[in-house]
């Protein structure tokens, strides 16, 4: 058996099953070209990539080591950059191994329930006639990228800097639903610091900044990737593709600024309830005084005339009892005015 047979053997059987690969495509001239091959035959799709602009893109979800190991010798991927495919835990990044591109990107989505950002990875290998797409994680599906991508011909016929356009576009396009959700949550915290019910709202800001800063994590490394692409600064990818990476860009840039300012309204929001605390507790502490005064002055009283002393004013005198009780309730009176005067009652 030959070399190649039996690669393409190793291949076949590894993904005979074929619940990893999403999807196994030849593009030609800008269409997908139906091989009459199984999406698992990764070898047999590979082997008719012959026209000069020909190039085939495989997705792979949660590869495991042997799986992507397959792809990797088919394709004669770099043995660092499938590795760090492997571990799914990487700054978004672009780098280049000899003529090909590996590039890492963060996929976010937003559980609205937990005010929660959740984070995906997925992971590029582009090369001469060839893009592999490694996703992990439940967000982040590229099927509706690949979709919109082969109904644009005109951008298909880019090649694999197409497909590299449509990954980031749909990846940034998520970026922005999640800052809008998040816009939506900070708009909440705002208005529920300043209402005029108490509330606690420290735990909720804190989670917000903290998610804030996940997605900051996502967002401000892909910034350099790419505006390097709307340059036509990377060798690998099309030149003229370049004003379609500007619009993610721009799209990137926007969102930056979003979580900027949201970071901003955060701060300024735990700031604003935390000087509500204190104007609260000083509100309590001013009710709080001005109780114990009402009950103060009467106790005086009282306490003065419970004092066993055989000779003290009154002692002997008729209506004694009935002025000490007049001087207790004139007195809790007198501070009760005075103290609503001043808006501690």
């Amino acid at each position: 058996m030959t070399g190649g047979a039996s690669l393409r053997t190793r291949v076949d059987t590894l993904f005979y099953a074929g619940p990893v690969i999403v999807d196994n495509a030849l593009y030609r001239g800008g269409v997908r070209v139906d091989c009459g091959t199984d999406t698992s035959d990764l070898a047999g799709v590979r082997a008719r990539a012959v026209g000069p602009d020909d190039f085939v893109w495989i997705g792979l979800h949660e590869p495991t080591e042997d799986e992507l190991a397959a792809v990797a010798d088919l394709y004669d991927l770099h043995p660092l950059a499938v590795e760090d495919a492997l571990s799914a835990h990487q700054r978004p990044k672009l780098e280049r191994y000899d003529d090909s591109l590996f590039m890492a990107l963060k996929t976010l989505w937003y559980v609205d329930e937990d005010d929660a950002v959740e984070t995906g990875e997925i992971n590029l290998f582009v090369g001469h006639k060839f893009v592999v797409s490694v996703r992990h994680g439940e967000g982040g599906s590229l099927h509706a990228a690949r979709m919109e991508l082969e109904g644009m011909q005109h951008l298909l016929a880019h090649g694999t800097s197409a497909v590299v356009y449509a990954v980031c576009d749909q990846v940034v396009d998520r970026y922005e639903d999640v800052a809008g959700s998040l816009v939506e949550d900070v708009d909440e915290v705002e208005a529920s610091v300043f209402a005029t019910e108490r509330t606690n709202d420290s735990a909720r800001i804190y989670v917000l900044k903290r998610e804030l800063a996940e997605m900051r994590r996502a967002v401000l490394p892909l910034r350099d990737p790419v505006h390097r692409f709307a340059t036509g600064a990377v060798r690998g990818i099309d030149a003229e593709a370049a004003p379609y990476f500007r619009d993610v860009a721009d799209h990137l840039a926007r969102v930056s600024e979003t979580i900027d300012s949201l970071e901003t309204l955060l701060t300024a929001a735990f700031d604003a309830h935390l000087a509500q605390i204190t104007i609260q507790q000083n509100d309590d502490m001013r009710k709080i005084s001005a109780a114990v005064a009402l009950v103060a002055a009467p106790t005086l009283i009282a306490g003065v005339y419970g004092m066993n002393f055989r000779h003290m004013p009154e002692l002997d005198w008729l209506l004694g009892y009935p002025m000490s009780l007049l001087m207790m309730v004139a007195s809790s009176l007198a501070i009760w005015i005075v103290a609503r005067r001043a808006g501690w009652l």
